[in-house]
This record gives C-alpha cells, sequence and structure tokens, in this order.
C-alpha cells in the first residue's frame, strides 16, 4: 500500500446522490455500477471497505418532517430507502467478483444480516465488503452519524466522505467563483466556520474519537483509485490545527 495512503480499513460514505442523476429522484443503476467499479479497484489494493449509503436519491425525512408528516416516521422511511440502495450497491459489487455482506440495524432477516460489531469486523478481516444500511436503526440520527457511528465502533481509519464537489470550500463555490478549496482543516475550524462537512453530531464523534474525514468528488474520474494511490485530492478534516488551503 502506498505510504501516502496509510490506512488499512476505511468506511466510505455515499450520499443517495452518488446513485442518481442530479435533479432526479430514484436509482440509476449505471451509476451505481460506477460506484461498484470504483470500490473494486480500490479493495484490489488491499484496504479493507465498509460503506455507508445516504437516501436522499428516495426519500428525505427532514424534508417530509418539514411538510407536516411525523419527524419519527420520517425518518424511519429514510431508514428504509437506505436499505433499498444498499441493496442495489451490494447487487452491483458482487457481479464484477466482489463478496459483500449488507447488514441493517433495522431487523430484516429475509435481505440483510441484522447489524453485529464483531461480526462486521470480521467481515472486514475476511476482505468483504460491508454495506451498513438502515441508518442506527433509531430516528433522528442522519447518516453521517452513521457513518461516523459504525466507522468508530468497527475500527476505520478514516471516513472517506463522498460527494458533488472536489473538497470543502471556504464558500460556496457555485456562488463565489473566488471561493478557496482547503487542502486540510481541523475539527475546530471547521466547526467555527460551520463549514456543512456533515452535521454536529457526527463531526463531534469523529473529532472525539479523532477519525479524519476525506471529503473528495465521488464523480471525478478515477478519484478514489488516485486518492489510494496517494494522490492528494480532496480536503482532509483531522485533528492537526489550523488550514491549509488547496495550492
Amino acid at each position: 500500500m502506498n505510504p501516502n495512503f496509510p490506512f488499512r480499513r476505511v468506511l466510505l460514505k455515499l450520499s443517495g446522490e452518488a446513485f442518481t442523476v442530479e435533479g432526479k429522484l430514484g436509482i440509476e443503476f449505471e451509476r451505481v455500477r460506477h460506484v461498484a467499479e470504483q470500490i473494486r479497484v480500490c479493495h484490489k489494493m488491499g484496504v479493507e471497505i465498509a460503506v455507508v449509503v445516504g437516501a436522499g436519491n428516495l426519500f428525505r425525512g427532514q424534508a417530509a418532517a418539514e411538510s407536516g408528516m411525523d419527524r419519527a416516521t420520517a425518518d424511519y422511511m429514510g431508514m428504509l430507502a437506505t436499505i433499498l440502495n444498499s441493496l442495489a450497491l451490494q447487487d452491483a459489487c458482487e457481479k464484477i467478483g466482489m463478496i459483500t455482506r449488507v447488514q441493517s440495524a433495522i431487523e430484516m432477516k429475509s435481505i440483510a444480516e441484522i447489524y453485529i460489531r464483531r461480526k462486521a469486523m470480521r467481515h472486514l478481516e475476511k476482505n468483504r465488503i460491508v454495506i451498513f444500511a438502515g441508518g442506527t436503526g433509531n430516528p433522528y440520527f442522519t447518516t453521517d452519524t452513521t457513518a461516523a457511528l459504525r466507522a468508530v465502533e468497527v475500527g476505520c481509519q478514516v471516513i472517506l466522505k463522498a460527494t458533488k464537489v472536489d473538497g470543502v470550500y471556504d464558500s460556496d463555490p457555485k456562488k463565489n467563483p473566488d471561493a478557496k478549496r482547503f487542502a486540510r482543516v481541523s475539527y475546530m475550524e471547521s466547526i467555527q466556520r460551520r463549514l456543512k462537512i456533515m452535521d454536529s453530531t457526527a463531526l463531534a464523534l469523529c473529532m472525539d474519537n479523532n477519525t479524519p474525514i476525506l471529503v473528495f468528488d465521488i464523480f471525478e474520474k478515477d478519484s478514489l483509485k488516485s486518492m489510494f494511490e496517494g494522490q492528494k485530492i480532496g480536503t482532509l478534516i483531522s485533528s492537526e490545527e489550523g488550514l491549509e488551503y488547496a495550492g
């Protein structure tokens, strides 16, 4: 493994939007296959990979709650939607030769294992891709928090947060053409600047457990492969104080 990417076990956090075309709802299976191909390339490099998938392409619990639905009910519906995305990713991964396991926080015996921490760790040790579905199993928590929690629980050394942009900027690059991308920023700096990398619960969990977050563009060609080869892409959020702009 490249010494510039010193992580043996990682958690890949995918938004639901990674599985669809911008502005549309549903699952675009070509997009899912694209993600699976990137995972395979990195898996062949010897990295143990766990995955958490959001559900924004299918259902947004917070938006439903804001429209008048009971918040807990809306969140449970969102959790079920993450299971649909997880099964789609599992199918795409297994069609190209990877062994996977979907573990759900909500018991669904016919289609997924129940989440058991020690079992998940054993799967990772056996080089299986583990996809965590169903959120935390509790309402009021986002899939970002799920990713932070599962990463800490199963000993992932970094969270790879896949987004639609190539890192974290000091302002919205869509609105400000002079926005600058950070190469590195500390947890506290990201909180103080309200950079919205993750929700506050997830970020606090990462900070308390010293789990770095690497934000990158999943749609950029071979972005995961480039990262695992040691190229400096995206933005790293860690305990190291201060910030550094990308060159």
